[in-house]
């Protein structure tokens, strides 16, 4: 059993409520324990002074919301998964702030597509967004989960000189689902050669092929992903080198995907409109 908990945060809302049981079933999986977190964002000059008798305050609702949503996520979580630890750790502050301070030193941090109440705004990416950017840990963004006939994990790799972590733990996750692993790298390009040209001369700065393009990138992830695959010999694995926007691509073939993973890097543009378009989980991987 590992001894770093997997994190989640609810609101007691059904997306929150579906990111707990998706948690719960990762923490079965890895033999994890399971720390489940809310938080009560009390309005500004808000302060939360013991009640008088007979008189609730808002504050105190807010609180008992919380309470209430962990309660309702523990109890859930235990029925999914009974023999996992689980823990709840009631917080406070800004949501996005708050929770992703909750996933210090997890093995991941889980959170909903969406929410009610103080997570209303996750849709847009209020709180999924700044935890997938600012986490120091894997961030998962459980939307709807596909039924594919079979297992699969898909991970987009933006730069195959860069991408041990989140190669890394895509295999890991493929294995642990004995799932088969597809490393998809995209690329866009506005001049290319449809075809070499045997009259043109070979030192000169012409853009290259789709083939010569498709050929280069997948030289280059085969060291990486062997290296990997060493270590998991049972994955199976194949690369596959697309034209066209990362978001669009990864996020059509998060339809039939068990888990997309993709590396934080700088902005993730790449990784927002996944995160706002795709059909199942998404997992977003910081640097090593």
């Amino acid at each position: 059993m590992t001894t770093k908990p997997i994190v989640v945060g609810t609101d007691g809302s059904p997306e929150s409520i579906q990111a707990v049981k998706w948690a719960a079933r990762e923490a079965h999986l890895r033999g994890a324990g399971l720390r489940i977190v809310s938080t009560a964002e009390l309005l500004p000059r808000m302060t939360a002074v013991p009640p008088l008798v007979g008189i609730e305050t808002v504050a105190s609702v807010i609180r008992r919301n919380r309470d209430w949503a962990l309660t309702s996520a523990a109890k859930t979580a235990a029925e999914i998964s009974p023999e996992v630890l689980i823990d709840t750790d009631a917080l406070d502050g800004a949501p996005a702030q708050a929770v992703t301070d909750a996933g210090e030193g997890a093995l991941m941090l889980v959170v909903g597509s969406r929410g009610g109440g103080a997570f209303a705004a996750m849709a847009l990416g209020s709180v999924g967004r700044y935890a997938a950017t600012h986490a120091h840990c894997p961030v998962v963004v459980v939307r709807e989960e596909t039924t594919a006939a079979r297992p699969q994990v898909v991970v987009g790799i933006r730069d195959p000189h860069d991408c041990a972590a989140t190669l890394g733990f895509a295999v890991e996750e493929a294995a642990l689902r004995n799932a088969s692993l597809i490393v998809v790298h995209t690329w866009q390009a506005p001049l290319m050669r449809e075809q070499p040209d045997p009259g043109c001369d070979q030192d000169s700065a012409l853009p290259p092929t789709a083939d010569e393009i498709q050929e280069n990138v997948a030289r280059q992830l085969e060291q990486p992903l062997a290296t990997w695959l060493a270590k998991y010999p049972g994955v199976t694995a194949s690369v596959d080198v697309v034209h066209g926007h990362p978001g669009r691509v990864l996020a059509g073939l998060s339809a039939r995907a068990d888990l997309v993973v993709l590396g934080r890097h700088g902005t993730g543009r790449a990784v927002h409109a996944v995160l706002s378009h795709a059909h199942g989980p998404v997992a977003i991987v910081p640097s090593a």
